[in-house]
């Protein structure tokens, strides 16, 4: 799962490095591509660890990605799933046995935990991170992932709650130096697919041995980069001179000297900072701060412009308003709903975000490729009837029902706190309810779910891998005694939602499948543990100095590819 975060109120870093390391002077590479040279852009959060199984927001793991490398890996541009670190894989008729055959040559970053020296990856460290990935430790956030698919996985994850036994997990089975298997409880279709996901970077026993609980400060993978620097301003990666991909013309990845990830306090500053030069990048551009990235015309005539080169896609994410759903305040279904129908997510399009983003007009699940969003019937915009629902609930007009802090992680003036003040607005004018916006960090969100204190807040998801089941999992009852509120905060239980999921995880013919995803999506609008607002499509910025970047609907950013090459004045 990848949560949208916020942005965190640090120092404006960006003029120098803080690597501290001299950058050697770019050289030619093959079909004029260049190596070297430094890649800049701001994080509006702050990463606190670089551990895959600890990150839950999409900024940290655009971070994450760049250090590990899971089994599997998305083409980002057709969205099919390609080798990584399996150079092929295998899957029975039955969809319940998968062979792996183990890429040889590939080395994880050189690290202390090697007596400063590197080593190669192998078989027992695939089985190693992904034992890891099933256990019941604190700082593993991604069990649901794995534990109800692979065989022993559970039994696995109620003896690990405090250590790794040595046992290990029944269903993972070394084969040889670079082979390994993975036996699954019940078939699944989508396995191939969750391996892809970035929480279940492979990483080796010596490093978290060596570590501990502090190895998001140590992260030791077998990415294109490695770590140079991880402090309270910011985060530099080098390149791996060791790393073992190559481009299609032969040319050893990566490319860049070293990306500088610095903080920024909001959208602003970081859009005057690219038109002066001083990153490279801006994600999610507000139509109202265009003027602060492209200045005036008679700049623009003058080439006192920044030249860049804009891409965009079409996301799959979903941002939305949850409930604590065993809350006093939205315990019954009818106030849920009426929250629901009160909203005209057209209007908060249309006037609060001045037409950015696209109203969430069917269910949960956004349009996927091999979806049939469609089918879902959405919460239809119905004012009398979400009165008569908060009546019914001993609400009428509000009375009664108290006020309520409504937990926005997100900058002032953004996007997401734009939607926000929608919501409130209509709620109010609408229910008669008052919501007041309480801004926070992420932490403090987390923390205030966590406790029980947050009843209503603002959240996203998108797409770790491209299939309706990874939005539609995180509503799943068992899910809700994990160790993170990554999967089902809302704590919505639903035994028919349950069933008809476990169905679709099970079934092999896509048509039924699909189906029951549908009717999975349709109990979430029924239930209403959730209010989904609206979509957007993703867009990046770039200097164009910048070459060869892509951008893919997960929202995912791959630096190994890109290269620096300055323009000709």
């Amino acid at each position: 799962m990848k949560k949208i975060a916020y942005y965190f109120p640090l120092l404006l870093l960006i003029l120098t490095s803080c690597g501290g390391t001299e950058e050697p002077q770019q050289k030619d590479a093959i079909g004029g591509k260049m190596y070297g040279g430094t890649f800049k852009f701001l994080s509006p959060e702050k990463i606190n660890s670089l551990f895959p199984a600890e990150t839950g927001d999409v900024y940290s793991q655009r971070v994450v990605s760049q250090l590990f490398e899971s089994l599997l890996r998305i083409d980002g541009e057709n969205m099919d799933v390609v080798p990584c670190i399996a150079e092929s894989y295998m899957e029975s008729n039955d969809a319940k046995t998968f062979t792996f055959k183990i890429r040889k040559g590939i080395k994880f970053h050189e690290d202390d935990c090697f007596s400063g020296g590197a080593r190669e990856l192998n078989a027992k460290d695939v089985k190693f991170a992904l034992e890891f990935s099933c256990s019941g430790l604190p700082n593993n956030t991604y069990s649901y992932l794995l534990v109800d698919k692979i065989e022993g996985a559970k039994q696995f994850n109620k003896i690990s709650k405090s250590s790794l036994p040595k046992t290990g997990v029944s269903g993972i089975v070394v084969k040889g130096d670079y082979e390994l298997e993975i036996k699954l409880i019940t078939p699944s279709t989508d396995f191939a697919k969750i391996l892809t996901h970035s929480g279940l970077g492979i990483f080796p026993a010596e490093a978290y041995e060596k570590y501990g609980k502090e190895i998001g400060k140590h992260p030791v993978g077998t990415g294109p980069f490695i770590l140079t620097s991880h402090d309270n301003n910011g985060i530099v990666l080098n390149r791996n001179l060791s790393y073992w991909r190559k481009d299609e013309l032969g040319n050893q990845l990566p490319f860049l000297h070293q990306i500088d990830i610095n903080y920024v306090k909001d959208k602003k500053s970081e859009l005057m900072a690219f038109r002066k030069k001083e990153i490279d990048m801006v994600l999610e551009i507000p139509v109202e701060e265009i003027e602060n990235v492209f200045g005036s015309l008679q700049e623009a005539q003058e080439g006192k412009n920044v030249k860049h080169n804009v891409v965009a896609t079409a996301s799959m994410n979903i941002h939305y308003v949850a409930f604590a759903c065993e809350s006093a305040e939205f315990k019954d279904v009818r106030v849920r709903k009426a929250f629901n129908i009160a909203l005209n997510r057209n209007d908060i399009v249309n006037k609060n975000l001045l037409g950015e983003g696209w109203p969430a007009l069917n269910g949960f699940v956004p349009k996927l490729q091999n979806y049939s969003a469609e089918k879902v019937k959405g919460h239809s915009f119905d004012v009398q009837l979400a009165q008569q629902l908060m009546t019914q609930a001993g609400y009428p007009g509000g009375k009664n029902f108290p006020v309520l802090d409504f937990y926005v992680n997100a900058a002032k003036g953004s996007a997401s706190y734009k939607m926000c003040e929608g919501v409130v607005r209509q709620l109010k004018e609408n229910l008669g309810v008052t919501l007041n916006i309480k801004m926070c960090t992420y932490d403090e969100k987390e923390a205030a779910i966590t406790s029980g204190t947050a009843k209503i807040w603002r959240a996203a998801w998108i797409a770790d891998y491209p299939d309706a089941v990874n939005f539609l999992s995180i509503f799943y009852g068992k899910n809700i005694p994990t160790n993170s509120n990554t999967v089902n905060p809302y704590k919505f239980r639903s035994q028919e939602f349950d069933l008809t999921l476990e169905k679709a995880l099970k079934e092999t013919n896509d048509a039924k499948r699909n189906d029951y995803m549908v009717k999975c999506d349709q109990i979430l609008v029924n239930e209403a543990p959730v209010m989904p607002i609206l979509t957007e499509d993703f867009l990046a910025m770039t200097n164009a100095r910048v070459r060869d970047f892509t951008i893919n609907a997960m929202e995912t950013l791959d630096f190994s590819k890109i290269y620096i090459k300055e323009m000709r004045k």
